[in-house]
């Protein structure tokens, strides 16, 4: 008997498989919020370019 044609949008069943499919969870630690780092950055970039102005005004 031949074995059953999967489409090929479908992936085959594995041979002895019992592992279910699940999510994988974030790395955590400091990489859990990157938004939180964007925007030290952000704030960074601004702090120092209102230096570079104020000392530009103040000429």
């Amino acid at each position: 008997m031949t074995d059953p044609l999967v489409p090929p949008e479908e992936t085959p069943p594995a041979e002895g498989s019992t592992a279910e499919a699940h999510e994988e969870r974030a790395d955590g630690a400091m990489w859990e919020h990157p938004g939180i780092w964007v925007w030290l950055i952000v704030a960074g970039a601004v702090i120092v370019a209102g230096f570079y102005i104020a000392r530009v005004v103040s000429l």
